[in-house]
């Protein structure tokens, strides 16, 4: 098993009106805030049982197919890739919730069962009403001014392998218990990323198994692991943690449900870096050296460092797109951008 020692950072005696998301994101590092949903509907039935859980996300449902993952048992519930890692090992396809979550309920108590998984399902579009009566208290205005995308993940035992999402996260743990390894971005390397695609979930992953490390294969690794930090969830349980920040995520029951918020507070008209990236592969990455250094040098300047240095000196008609960026400008530079790739 994965070795770390450090223990997210926990805060009590907040409920869910009283997030100090400022203070959270300020801070820029994960928090487990301990308790805060325990009272809520949907944590109290997967109390009871996890069939009451089951019955009351049913109460939502809005008939409406929804993606689920299986994988057969032999593969411990991590789901990644075969032996080549070009395939994945796991199927998904459309199913009825019902059917699903039905499947997921005779699995319980069998140490040999397939590894059943729903991820990231938007909330109103599959259980309208259920944030309604569950979910956290958004009282700040960079909810009002962002987009905002609610998602529910629910199965058996299974493991989202480690990545990093481009949003901020706060992940509510709902039914059963949960298991966050987290890793700041400057880890990155050491974390040995795996294809650009195919993906298991849309992200690039860690090719190290966490359930056993090689560390021959991989031997900054365990540099990775001084760095990281565990979070040790239980229903009721929310934790945040800023974009790019890698997460190993475990679900440690035989039924559990996670409500995730996901958002941003970049402008809406900010193109994502991920395609940022994917261009700097196809212009930069295989010249030399020398060239390379001149182009990080440049970089540095225009986009790493202070947004208003490039234009500070020039007159305020002459900044162009060095001044700072609107929706008219980023539709300009999209539109720059793409001529010049088409030609």
């Amino acid at each position: 098993m994965v070795k770390i020692d450090k223990r997210t950072e926990e805060i009590t005696g907040l409920t869910a009106e009283t997030i100090p998301y400022r203070d959270l994101m300020a801070a820029g590092k994960p928090a487990l805030l301990k308790g805060v949903l325990r009272d809520v509907p949907l944590v109290q039935a997967g109390r009871d049982s996890a069939a009451a859980a089951v019955d009351y996300l049913m109460r939502f449902y809005s008939g409406k197919p929804v993606v689920g993952a299986r994988q057969p048992a032999a593969e411990g519930g991590r789901f990644f890739y075969d032996e080549t890692a070009t395939r994945l090992n796991f199927t998904a396809r459309r199913e009825d919730l019902g059917q699903f979550l039905g499947d997921v309920l005779e699995t319980l108590g069998q140490e040999d069962a397939d590894h059943l998984y729903i991820g990231s399902t938007d909330l109103e579009t599959y259980l309208p009403g259920l944030r309604d009566e569950n979910g956290l208290v958004l009282n700040d205005e960079m909810f009002e001014q962002n987009t905002l995308t609610v998602s529910i993940w629910l199965g058996n035992h299974t493991t989202a392998t480690c990545h990093y999402d481009m949003s901020n996260n706060m992940a509510c743990c709902m039914v059963g218990n949960r298991r966050f390894t987290l890793f700041p971005p400057d880890q990155i390397a050491n974390l040995y990323p795996g294809p650009l695609e195919p993906t298991p979930g849309g992200q690039v992953v860690s090719m190290v198994d966490f359930r056993n490390p090689d560390h021959d294969r991989f031997p900054d690794f365990s540099k990775a692991e001084a760095a990281g930090q565990v979070a040790e969830m239980e229903p009721g349980d929310v934790l945040f943690y800023p974009s790019m920040w890698w997460h190993h995520v475990e679900a440690l029951s035989d039924f559990n449900a996670m409500v995730n918020y996901w958002w941003n507070t970049s402008p809406a008209f900010m193109d994502t870096p991920q395609n940022t990236m994917l261009h700097a592969l196809l212009s930069l990455r295989d010249r030399p050296v020398h060239e390379k250094r001149g182009w990080q040098a440049v970089f540095d300047y225009y986009v790493f460092g202070p947004a208003d240095r490039p234009a500070a000196h020039l007159p305020e008609e002459a900044q162009g797109n060095l001044g700072p960026m609107d929706d008219m400008k980023a539709r300009r530079l999209r539109a720059m951008l793409l001529q010049k790739m088409n030609r």
